[in-house]
């Protein structure tokens, strides 16, 4: 029976088009899955590392913020970029930066006697060259998914992002078990084939690249942050402090692990994997829900799943450094949490402006991501001697952050109309109760 569109059910089959790009989602799925090794695949050996290496902990998280903070900052620059040149040529060359970089920090740790300058050098390069790869994904994808799709496949990239999480600790404590600097060149080798197949594979849209000059390029950006820059920001804010509290907590259950219990990197690897398991297969689901009432559940999402890492950090420092089960079983619920926030807002950030300025806006969201990132290690690493104090203000963060975006996001305004699975009149109401949150606020 063939298939057509109603007013109920607008948008509800995919165009042939978007058909043919499922398989080319796939491909693009190895590019958030590489990146995420970048950092998880480390965590489970820092301890080693600072043995090795003769460092203390705070030196040691700055392994992962040196990578994290050059990708922040070159992640906009690549995705302005690519806007003009296209998303392919960036993302190429970024892994081949990315995966030299890897090796230049394998061959440091090698060949150098005292190599903590030189792999830090090297984890700058790789920075860089990660700042042109997860978040030009998700843009290539909301540029091929212009119907309520594109929830899907942004849920697909988060989870493609959530199992790399899940991989890398168990693939770092085994491959650390040959010798500690070993993950450092598995970077190259994924990553060289990886950039082949986005060259070979993903052909973008004809027409996402910007159009005119550089004045006019920026005249859109301001035009559409002027009338949705509250929920565009508080969707960035969201993203980094999930990822902060995310990362942070688990590089310090990797330290805890080793010092209190004294599991060695296989067990580490393992065990730091089941939170980040639940968080990928949340992302899934959460993006397949999207698909179904995107613009009745985006905003309630990313509340729900805030309040739910809120929880989970105020009950997990008293049973941080006691019982791993109940500890685990904790941040699985801030696993949850964090699956289900990332693909809801990755959905609004995408679709928050014309395919011609998706790149700038996206990579700007994944600028925030990264510095989230890069943060939480270093900082979570006062909990050693601050637990409590540190989970709490994390719960707290989350607790403020969750009632902005209730009070701010605002679904409609971030979603065009083929993205919406609302009737008009259910649209109209969400409008106007945020009309009405709006005007209590002033």
């Amino acid at each position: 029976m063939a298939t057509h569109r109603t007013k109920s059910q607008p948008f509800s089959a995919p165009t042939s088009e978007e058909a043919s790009h499922t398989a080319k989602l796939w491909v693009l799925c190895l590019v958030p899955f590489i990146m995420v090794l970048g950092n998880s695949m480390l965590i489970p050996v820092l301890p080693k590392m600072m043995k090795v290496m003769h460092l203390t902990l705070f030196q040691v998280g700055l392994v992962i913020t040196i990578f994290s903070i050059p990708a922040g900052i070159i992640i906009p620059f690549a995705g302005a970029l690519s806007d003009h040149v296209g998303r392919r040529p960036v993302m190429a060359p970024s892994l081949i930066l990315y995966g030299l970089g890897g090796l230049g920090a394998g061959l440091a740790a090698w060949l150098v006697p005292h190599p903590y300058l030189w792999i830090m050098a090297s984890r700058l390069l790789q920075g860089i060259g990660a700042g042109g790869t997860y978040q030009l994904a998700m843009a290539v994808a909301g540029d091929m998914f212009q119907s309520k799709r594109r929830a899907s496949a942004l849920g697909l990239l988060e989870a493609a992002n959530g199992l790399g999480k899940v991989v890398s600790p168990i693939a770092g404590s085994a491959l650390a078990l040959v010798i500690w600097f070993l993950p450092f060149f598995i970077y190259g080798a994924l990553a060289f084939p990886i950039a082949v197949l986005i060259w070979l594979v993903i052909q973008e849209p004809r027409d996402n690249r910007a159009q005119g000059g550089l004045s006019q390029y920026w005249t859109g950006l301001k035009k559409t942050f002027a009338s949705k820059a509250p929920s565009i920001l508080t969707t960035f804010l969201a993203g980094a402090v999930v990822l902060f509290i995310l990362f942070g907590v688990l590089s310090y259950l990797a330290d805890v692990l080793e010092k209190d219990f004294g599991y060695g990197e296989i067990l580490r690897g393992l065990l730091i994997a089941i939170p980040v398991m639940a968080s990928a297969t949340t992302s899934y689901l959460s993006g397949t829900i999207l698909q179904q009432q995107m613009a009745t559940w985006a905003r309630r999402i990313v509340v729900m799943g805030l309040a739910l890492i809120a929880a989970a950090m105020v009950c997990e420092p008293f049973f941080a450094t006691r019982n791993v089960g109940w500890a685990l079983a904790i941040l699985v619920f801030q696993g949850i949490g964090t699956g289900s926030v990332l693909p809801s807002i990755n959905t609004m950030v995408t679709s928050a402006t014309t395919m011609s300025e998706r790149g700038v806006v996206t990579s700007l969201y994944g600028s925030v991501r990264f510095f989230g990132v890069a943060m939480g290690p270093p900082l979570f690493s006062a909990a050693m001697m601050h637990r409590y104090i540190v989970f709490w203000a994390a719960a707290t963060l989350a607790v403020l952050t969750a009632i902005l975006a209730w009070l701010v996001i605002d679904e409609q305004q971030m979603l065009p109309k083929r993205l919406r699975t609302t009737s008009p009149s259910r649209g109209q109401a969400d409008t106007a109760r945020t009309k009405s949150r709006r005007h209590k606020l002033s």
